[in-house]
């Protein structure tokens, strides 16, 4: 056997380019912190106003601060400790502040309310996607970048400092990468990392910091922008600031909750294996899998056809394999979309993973299929474990798509709009008199529901079509078969 030999001089030339590195990266991380007051600096408190957006539940998937799902927080007020917790149940952040819902054509005015987001001890150090909310501000970047063995590069203007949070793993096992850019002035004007999404994969986060000056010491972003996927999705205009504040447990304390109003859950358990899908019959080669987010199996004769694949990886999966055992010995060709809202798309990884073609609303087609064609090293999911992804994989519908199997069985997939989706799509099998239909509570249903189920139904009426029963993907609770006697009653429920 040959053996390669490293000169001598080429691994000490390489073992000081390393170390050359570290040293760079510590140098400018220390030169930030000294600029930003971060040395002295355990806990601070910040406030102003903010909008927050509605990422992967908007109303057009690709808009999360569209008008129709922006929230108003009027002070807002964000809290956060860089030290250890007291005990893993306390809280290292917590953002609160009064809030304004958006205005939604058609449905009464929504009641103000408050924004909470607490992230506890235990949370921030197990769940990356919890505390990435402390290490990404600017101020946690360069606490824990000084911390670990940070990289630097030069990227034009700017020096670009990278890390690995400490005993934080992706479920697929990888290691996960804060990134912070620092330009001439010692200020951190960016922080990004990525974190496992069960739609996007390896999802971008992204925190730009801008409009500095100094607050009590510390310099602090007059504004913060965060984005997700290339999408904005928070905005603050920050006023003001305290470091170390003396009353720190005070303000990472949440207030009780009001009288009569139910306790917090417990922790919950970890999760059990799927079970099978229970599946019915509905007609000839048709069959609900039941479950949330019921799904439907249809076969078209020389494939299946599936709508909808779930709310998560596993759900996906075993949508796949009932509706294969349904009708067996046939492939599945196509999975519909009900719509984009991530709650309806967590599933269609496993349905690409089948080699399936999404077909959805015209309106989703280009986000979906950008956001399905990304990395997913940090994921671990079905699709991550397919060798050579296709491209092409979501087929834009529009407003009327017919569907003939080669036995003649018909499905028509209509665009219903509303205000919840601008790419909500229904499913009628005329031979079934049968609607399908995501998102659209007919049951117990809010004001905000309400409008979505009349403007679906008068889509519906609009199209004239024949049908007795109504299937949703939310079953009521306990699950009985809906008609259209149960819609018109909602609908006049609706009525203004």
């Amino acid at each position: 056997m040959r053996l390669t030999t490293v000169p001598t001089a080429m691994l000490l030339l390489t073992l000081l380019a390393t170390g050359a590195a570290a040293q760079d990266a510590a140098s400018v991380v220390a030169a930030a912190s000294k600029a930003m007051g971060v040395d002295t600096l355990n806990a601070i408190t910040y406030s102003g106003t903010a909008s927050n957006g509605a990422f992967g539940q908007s109303k057009a998937i690709g808009e999360p601060m569209g008008p129709v799902n922006v929230t108003t927080i009027s002070r807002y007020t964000r809290t956060l400790t860089f030290g250890p917790a007291a005990e893993p149940a306390a809280l290292v952040s917590r953002a609160t502040g009064p809030t304004q819902p958006p205005t939604i054509p058609g449905v009464p005015a929504q009641a103000a309310g408050v924004f909470n987001q607490n992230i506890t001890g235990a949370q921030a150090g197990s769940t990356w996607a919890q505390a990435l909310n402390v290490w990404t501000t600017p101020w946690g970047f360069l606490k824990a970048a000084a911390g670990r063995e940070a990289k630097v590069q030069r990227q034009g203007g700017l020096q670009v400092v990278s890390f690995s949070p400490a005993n934080l793993t992706s479920p697929s096992g990888q290691t996960y990468t804060v990134t912070g850019y620092v330009n001439d002035q010692n200020l951190v004007t960016k922080v990004e990392t990525r974190v496992d999404n069960a739609v996007v994969g390896d999802l971008l986060v992204e925190f730009d910091y801008s409009n500095y000056r100094s607050m009590n010491g510390v310099q602090v972003p007059g504004r913060i922008v965060q984005r997700q996927a290339g999408m904005q999705t928070f905005d603050a205009t920050i006023d003001a600031a305290t470091p170390n504040p003396a009353n720190l447990v005070e303000l990472l304390t949440p207030p009780p909750p009001a009288a009569g109003a139910p306790a917090a859950p417990a922790a919950a358990l970890p999760a059990a294996a799927a079970s099978a899908p229970p599946v019915e019959k509905l007609g000839e080669g048709v069959f609900k899998i039941g479950g949330n987010y019921a799904s439907l199996a249809v076969d078209m004769g020389d494939h299946i056809l599936v709508v909808e694949s779930g709310q998560s990886d596993g759900r996906g999966m075993a949508v796949m394999a009932a509706a294969r055992q349904a009708i067996p010995g046939k492939t599945i060709r196509f999975v519909v979309n009900s719509h984009a809202h991530f709650d309806h798309a967590s599933g269609l990884g496993a349905a690409v993973a089948e080699g399936a073609t999404i077909l959805t609303h015209r309106n989703n087609e280009q986000v979906l299929e950008r956001l399905l064609a990304g990395p997913r090293t940090l994921i671990g999911d079905s699709l991550s474990k397919v060798p050579s992804r296709r491209k092409d994989v979501v087929q834009a519908v529009g407003d009327r798509d017919i569907r003939k199997g080669s036995n003649g069985k018909i499905v028509e997939l209509h665009h219903a709009p509303n205000e919840h989706s601008d790419g909500m799509l229904v499913v009628y099998l005329p031979a079934e008199k049968l609607v399908w239909t995501a998102d659209v509570s007919i049951v117990n249903s809010t004001p905000v529901q309400l409008a979505t189920v009349k403007a679906v139904a008068a889509t519906l009426d609009r199209l004239k079509l024949d049908y007795t029963v109504w299937l949703p993907a939310h079953p009521p609770n306990p699950d009985r078969p809906l008609t259209k006697d149960d819609v018109v009653k909602a609908v006049g429920a609706a009525a203004p």
